[in-house]
């Protein structure tokens, strides 16, 4: 059992000063006071001392075994380590595949996401990559969403991209005919991660579908809306109709910016709002591991860098000290709303009942202090106490 004194609580919302009492995985017990002493098994009591505690982040769209590979093989990226999630905050993540859906697969994939599962934080993967149709693990996208457990949507699938499989609408609206179908059978979300390109009408095989299917917009989650001006102008449009829009972080948003065009999250989060957009329909993922290409005019291949996952923190910070944004909205975009919708029940919010994914920040820098994913302390700055023995107390 841990007990957690003295935060500052954002569940998201703010709850005020409040103690977590934590039993093994999961919260049981969020008061104004919790004694420790007299209970009849050890307590570990840690301080925090008026810091900030929120949940865990949910990073929703990770290449969990490296990405690139756009300028050949010397540009394939790393696998991820344990510890580059948890000393960015990540307690969940969802694992993807890329452009390159043949020299990484979803073997590779799955086994990747059940060590990272057995090191101590929660994972779960789309199934696919760019490339349409979905190359799957079992003969179909359905029976992958019934019978793979950490399998809870496709994607990402690219559009508007040189580097997509150009699929027509008949492959697009199968795809997530499938995929829709499969979730509500599983009981999964069966969301399809698309990669937005910076190619003419962005959201148009989206739209499309929504307009001509009986496939609701819900079920889409569009990412990279933040990669250009103009993307990001048409995600606006596509957020007034009730879609979810998903920003790519990055850990140096000014960098990006002024070389690449890129809305940085913490003014573009400022301006979907502006604009009236609710914020339950705002997400930000990291793309960590996933290659950061860049190319000229005429999309010849010029460098690389890579995602990483403490871009989350970064574009938080960025929004709350920068652009004045309540902490309660912004952390939303990497904790509840993600949780919310990929229907992942048990993470994304501080609740009795629900798992053990805290992080601990300064009230005054944001920077991380600690972190705890379902219930064990995998990153510690703070002053661990421990009440009593068995024995003593019992």
């Amino acid at each position: 059992m841990k007990l957690i004194k003295n935060a500052e609580v954002y569940t998201p919302d703010y709850l005020g000063r409040k103690d977590l009492l934590l039993a093994n995985d999961k919260i049981i017990a969020i008061e104004d006071q919790i004694n420790a002493e007299g209970f009849p098994v050890p307590v570990e009591v840690i301080d925090v001392a008026g810091n900030i505690v929120t949940p865990g982040f949910v990073d929703c769209h990770f290449h969990l075994t490296g990405g690139g590979g756009e300028g050949g093989y010397q540009n394939r990226t790393p696998e991820v380590t344990l510890s580059k999630l948890t000393t960015a905050g990540v307690t969940t993540v969802v694992g993807c595949l890329g452009t390159d859906g043949i020299g990484r697969d979803m073997v590779a994939l799955i086994s990747k996401a059940r060590g990272l599962e057995v090191e101590g934080i929660s994972t779960y993967l789309y199934v696919g990559s760019y490339r349409l149709p979905v190359k799957t693990v079992t003969d179909s996208i359905i029976k992958d969403l019934l019978t793979i457990d950490k399998i809870i949507g496709i994607g990402e699938v690219a559009i508007a991209d040189h580097r997509s499989s150009q699929p027509s609408f008949e492959e697009f609206t199968r795809a997530a005919a499938d995929a829709r179908v499969g979730g509500m059978l599983s009981g999964k979300a069966g969301i399809i991660n698309v990669h937005l390109g910076d190619g003419a009408n962005p959201f148009g095989l989206i739209e499309r579908t929504v307009d001509e299917t009986e496939i609701p917009i819900s079920q889409f989650l569009p990412t990279h809306i933040n990669r250009t001006e103009a993307v990001f102008e048409a995600a606006i449009d596509y957020a007034k109709r009730g879609g979810y829009v998903d920003f790519t972080g990055s850990e140096n948003p000014e960098f990006w910016e002024k070389s690449d065009g890129e809305v940085r999250f913490s003014k573009g989060l400022k301006r979907l709002l502006a604009e009236g957009i609710s914020i339950d329909q705002i997400t930000m993922t990291s793309d960590g591991q996933g290659s950061l290409p860049y190319f000229d005019e005429d999309n010849q291949f010029l460098g690389l860098g890579v995602g990483s996952a403490k871009s989350l923190l970064v574009g938080i910070k960025d929004a709350v000290l920068n652009e004045e944004i309540p902490l309660e909205t912004a952390i939303r975009t990497i904790t509840k709303n993600p949780a919310t919708i990929l229907k992942l029940e048990h993470k994304g919010s501080l609740d009795v009942g629900k798992d053990a994914d805290i992080c601990v920040l300064n009230p005054e820098t944001l920077d991380l202090e600690t972190v705890i994913a379902k219930g064990k302390i995998m990153v510690q700055n703070q002053e661990v106490k421990v009440w009593g023995t068995f024995e003593q107390n019992y």
